[in-house]
């Protein structure tokens, strides 16, 4: 066995991750973030070690009137969304007083910093008992209790407040999105909604607007969420992307009937590829494709036709789900061409969902509905923070106005003659 500080063997590992040495199968940058996770925590670990003995290395002799001596290691565990990252706790023996962790010391003589390290440390998917052992000494003290971890990350609860009743007036939302995603819920045992909506604004940022518990998709769990935006102040969208369930396509057409519902793509060529044969499912997803991607909304729906046309005695399920809301599916040929791969999916908040769900993964079931807030709250405005803008020119933005000035949402521009409705056939030139 080697007779090295585990911080070198951590070291070692990173080199070959590196150098594309190491046999490791999945994400690469999952590998590495657990890799240099281990050798920063390691090697901080056994620094404190080397202050503790007064700066001596690894086999070097005392100085006489010098005690404490390495005492080998302990097995440790760092956990994570990600999963547990193994590490070696440095032993120490024959000291004057107990190793005890520098960190810890700083960290109890300033509770601001503690706060917001607990803070983050649970919105990144530690839970409260996770925090609680993470400040625990090498003597086995406590830093923190688990009681008063709940009592700091309850500041979680307040921002989730103040963000759910904050003035929505200021953003001009041009395109919004809405889905949900489940989560377990100890109180009632099965899983229940969490509604989301978010925005693309006329200057190209995006907004995470609203969340909210629904139970379950129902048309009045989505309308109550529509009338909390509405309420304080969002102005209605010029397009709103959804997926198919029913109480959400119903609220939409209630609460926003003169905006443009676009039905998610992602979601529909999911269904119509499953309900085809391997052997022909090119051939015909081809069609499809021509649909999504025609240049102006008549040529969409020429393509349309030809489809069904082509395929519609050989493949009648098929058809009959391209066909289903098919008015919803062509609606992303009303607005200007680059915009139509940002509004024609929900798949920006998949993403979120994909990174809500590494944070609560660890937690089989959430206590109650405020502890799942908080959290997925917590999980998605910081990813809400990382959204790059969308780049919306002059030209593009001047279309959006017509096209709303058609719709109804907004008077006409001055200067412009409102009777002319062919503009959407300019609009994907």
């Amino acid at each position: 066995m080697r007779r090295v500080a585990p911080s070198v063997i951590a070291r070692e590992q990173l080199q070959a991750l590196l150098g594309g040495g190491m046999d490791r199968e999945g994400n690469i940058v999952s590998a590495l973030v657990e890799v240099v996770t281990r050798l920063v925590v390691q090697e901080l670990l056994e620094g404190e070690q080397d202050d503790h003995l007064g700066g001596r290395g690894r086999y070097q002799r005392r100085d006489a009137g010098q005690l404490g001596s390495r005492n080998g290691y302990e097995p440790g565990r760092v956990r994570t969304a990600e999963g547990a990252i193994e590490v070696a706790v440095p032993q120490v023996r024959g000291g004057e007083e107990p190793f005890r962790s520098s960190l810890m010391g700083f960290l109890n003589g300033n509770s601001e910093v503690l706060e917001r390290l607990v803070t983050e440390m649970y919105a990144r998917g530690l839970s409260t008992r996770d925090v609680e052992d993470a400040f625990r000494d090498a003597t086995g003290d406590m830093l923190l209790s688990k009681s008063a971890v709940s009592q700091i990350t309850d500041r979680l609860w307040e921002d989730y407040q103040a963000f759910v009743s904050r003035d929505l007036s200021g953003i001009s939302v041009e395109y919004l999105f809405v889905d949900a995603v489940f989560e377990s819920l100890r109180r009632h045992g099965a899983k229940e909604a969490l509604l989301v909506g978010w925005c693309i604004a006329s200057d190209g940022r995006k907004h995470l607007l609203h969340l909210a518990v629904g139970n379950k998709e129902s048309q009045s769990c989505w309308t109550e969420f529509f009338r909390s935006l509405l309420s304080r102040g969002m102005r209605a969208p010029t397009t709103i992307t959804s997926d198919g369930a029913p109480g959400l396509i119903n609220a939409i057409t209630a609460c926003f009937p003169a905006s443009i519902r676009i039905r998610c793509w992602f979601h529909r060529l999911a269904n119509l590829r499953a309900k085809l044969p391997d052997e022909t499912a090119g051939e015909v997803m081809a069609h499809v494709y021509a649909v999504r991607d025609a240049p102006t909304l008549d040529a969409a729906r020429a393509a349309a036709d030809r489809l069904v046309n082509t395929y519609r005695r050989e493949y009648p399920a098929a058809i009959a789900c391209f066909t289903d809301d098919l008015d919803a599916l062509l609606a992303i040929h009303r607005v200007p061409i680059r915009h139509r791969i940002r509004v024609r999916t929900t798949n920006l908040a998949e993403r979120s969902f994909v990174e809500e769900r590494r944070r609560t993964k660890v937690i089989p079931r959430f206590p109650d509905e405020k502890a799942a807030l908080k959290l997925v709250f917590a999980t998605m405005i910081r990813a809400a923070d990382r959204w790059c803008r969308v780049s919306i020119s002059d030209l593009e933005r001047h279309q959006l106005t017509l096209l709303r000035a058609e719709l109804g949402l907004d008077p006409p521009p001055a200067n412009t003659d409102h009777r002319n409705t062919n503009h959407r056939k300019d609009i994907a030139a």
